[in-house]
């Protein structure tokens, strides 16, 4: 009986206990919290903490941290992965339903989301969704194992990844069924084997987040397996230079296509181009030079590391690009042998058919494909370093990263991806990507649709 009282006395006192820290810590808790906002109650405007929180709501946080960064280091900063701004957008479009004026197509019905890119090339290449890996350095920015997971993960989705502007991975080259080399800046990589072992050459003259900015890897940021990647001397510094080395001028363009397509044996030879003010213009001496595809690439896009100046205030949006780049196409008659790809913060599957229906072929996809190969390989990252310390070649978890995992994560998005385009094409009433087009387009806001030319949510649409 004395031991049954003694237990039934030590629950009693171990609840007790329970609910006294519980009521002391809410006194405390309540003490403390009245004293803060008595505080910011009374204290004059110039001593309040509500300063910082009135700052911060009038410049925004990502300012003041920016501004932190500048005064601390006090040389160029560079931002991972992209702006933050909000720019006009894919997102404001939305898509007609078929159903009695137009009927839908039967759930039965197969549907094609296949693509053809480089139309009167020697050797087009073929895929099976409008969604390709966008180019990502290796080295640069990736590591080997990240990069091959990318590669893996494309091939087994049926689609193409695209080399970006570092050092030659063979193991990349190996493992990708569709390899777009990107013609860098630099002079770096042994370029006339790659050229006979690529389904794609990309020329690099700018991209959505620097324009055409160059940049320098200094030689004690290089390790000895880097360099010996990009075959340095210890030492030696690796430039990206503002300009195509093999394109001082305009008019050298047309004979450095030319001898391209030669030495890759008719592979198609895209041009890489930032969207600019002058996008027409850029796009008319390129196709003129004799260019299979051009890829534009928004304001939006992203990048490893990129001055905020450059990707918050240079550029023109996606959404706008797309269309007069398309536009311009059609109009000259080039549509009919000249690819166009769109670029710059393409992150869904509908974002992807919205950006078909503009006129692009297909869709470049950097943030997502990185995002979905990640997965939750992040959490061996999270939380205490940036998920992207588990893929960067520097990162601080890149080496617990599976790069096998990686491929299949990547894989199933783009099939995930796919299943989502053909219900969608079935829900147009179509039964091909290649039927997808503007009629199929309204928009939400005004802006978009003056400057794509197509109706308000609001408006009654013309048969």
């Amino acid at each position: 009986m004395n031991m049954k009282n003694n237990i039934m006395m030590g629950i009693a006192g171990a609840a007790l206990g329970i609910l006294g820290i519980k009521w002391g810590s809410r006194f405390i808790v309540n003490r403390t919290l009245d004293s803060a906002v008595k505080t910011i109650m009374t204290d004059p405007y110039d001593e309040n903490l509500w300063e910082l929180i009135s700052a911060t709501a009038r410049v925004s946080p990502q300012v003041i941290l920016e501004t932190n960064l500048r005064a601390q280091r006090g040389e160029l900063i560079n931002r991972p992965l992209g702006s933050p701004k909000k720019f006009p957008s894919l997102e404001s479009l939305m898509f007609n339903f078929a159903q009695l004026k137009d009927l839908p197509t039967p759930i039965e019905t197969p549907v094609d989301t296949s693509v053809i890119i480089g139309k009167k090339a020697k050797k087009p290449f073929k895929i099976g969704l409008p969604m390709m890996v966008s180019a990502m350095a290796y080295g640069e920015a990736l590591s080997a194992d990240a990069k091959w997971a990318l590669a893996k993960g494309a091939s087994k989705a049926k689609t193409a990844i695209c080399s970006g502007e570092g050092p030659y991975l063979v193991s990349e080259r190996e493992t990708a069924d569709t390899y777009i080399y990107q013609y860098n800046r630099g002079d770096w990589n042994d370029v006339d084997h790659i050229l006979q072992n690529c389904s794609a050459v990309e020329i690099q003259f700018g991209q959505g987040a620097l324009g055409g900015a160059g940049h320098v890897i200094h030689a004690k940021n290089i390790d000895r397996k880097l360099r010996k990647d990009f075959k340095y001397p210890k030492g030696k510094d690796a430039v990206a230079h503002s300009r195509q080395l093999r394109v001082q001028e305009i008019t050298d363009l047309p004979k450095f296509i030319q001898n391209l397509q030669e030495k890759s044996g008719g592979v198609p030879v895209g041009t890489k181009l930032a969207a600019g003010k002058w996008l027409e213009q850029d796009m008319e001496i390129a196709c003129n030079a004799g260019a299979d595809y051009i890829v534009l690439d928004g304001a939006e896009a992203a990048t490893y590391g990129g001055p905020p100046i450059l990707e918050d205030d240079f550029g023109v949006p996606t959404v706008f690009a797309l269309a007069r780049g398309a536009d311009w196409l059609d109009k000259t008659g080039f549509h009919k042998s000249v690819s166009l790809i769109a670029s710059g913060k393409i992150r869904t599957p509908g974002e992807v058919l919205k950006a078909v229906a503009l006129g692009a072929d297909a869709c470049y996809l950097g943030s997502m494909a990185l995002f979905a190969m990640a997965h939750d390989q992040v959490l061996k990252s999270l939380p205490f370093e940036p998920p992207t310390q588990v893929v960067w070649y520097k990162g601080k978890d890149a080496g617990q990263f599976n790069k096998k995992k990686g491929a299949d994560s990547l894989a199933k998005y783009f099939l995930s991806c796919k299943a989502e385009l053909e219900v969608a094409i079935k829900s147009l009433g179509k039964t091909s990507i290649s039927e997808v087009n503007k009629d199929d387009l309204f928009s939400l806001d005004e802006t978009i649709a003056k400057g794509l030319k197509i109706p308000m949510a609001y408006e009654k649409a013309n048969s």
